[in-house]
């Protein structure tokens, strides 16, 4: 959780080292030299992690509320405003534009719902989630974070190991992000997928014999 909550926080930019981010969840003491927002992206990750921890049966089936109470919890203290954007977005590095009325998007929300439910697979499932919510963006800010959470929140309501995203590259990340955007391949975005859980089972779950 420590990793993932500083992995997933740094892809937006935040500047904590690791063992800040450890210091920061274990005790609540902020670093000096970083911004109170950072502090609390960080302990978003925590507290929504818990969330999930404590609620786990309840990402069997996704519900709209269930995206939206992730959401919430990953933008407390930012200055976000919760719920379905209600106006339009752009991505950075990309001429995407992803959909900008509200009633389009949470139609679009409700369609990704229904996929990720009707897929059998949990990893499947993680990958649809991963990969949509950003495609989407149906926040305001904090896409990104939600889709990460998501893919865990899924992954361990079906009995798999959650992953913390630890040995990604940031660059690499948002680069397989624009190419989905732009010419519809999940390669790269299901490469990173595969990646980062034979990780997480490689140095987080080994048993030792």
């Amino acid at each position: 959780m420590i990793e993932l909550a500083w992995k997933s926080s740094r892809i937006e930019g935040n500047t904590y080292s690791l063992l800040e981010t450890e210091t920061l969840i274990k005790t609540h003491q902020e670093a000096v030299g970083h911004t109170k927002e950072e502090a609390a992206m960080i302990l978003n990750h925590k507290g929504a992690f818990d969330a999930i921890l404590v609620n786990r049966e309840s990402f069997k089936t996704v519900r709209m509320s269930d995206i939206t109470q992730l959401h919430t919890l990953l933008i407390q203290n930012l200055g976000v405003d919760p719920g379905v954007r209600k106006h339009p977005v752009g991505i950075t590095g990309s001429a995407f534009r992803p959909l900008d009325n509200q009633w389009q998007i949470r139609e679009a929300l409700e369609k990704l719902i229904e996929a990720i439910n009707f897929s059998h697979h949990p990893f499947e499932k993680a990958l649809i989630a991963s990969s949509m919510v950003a495609y989407i963006q149906p926040f305001a800010d904090g896409n990104k974070r939600t889709s990460r959470m998501l893919t865990n929140a899924i992954l361990v309501a079906h009995d798999f190991y959650p992953i913390s995203y630890r040995v990604i590259n940031e660059t690499t990340y948002k680069q397989a992000l624009i190419t989905f955007y732009e010419q519809h391949s999940l390669y790269e975005l299901k490469r990173i997928l595969i990646e980062q859980y034979e990780f997480a089972l490689d140095n987080y779950f080994r048993i030792n014999p």
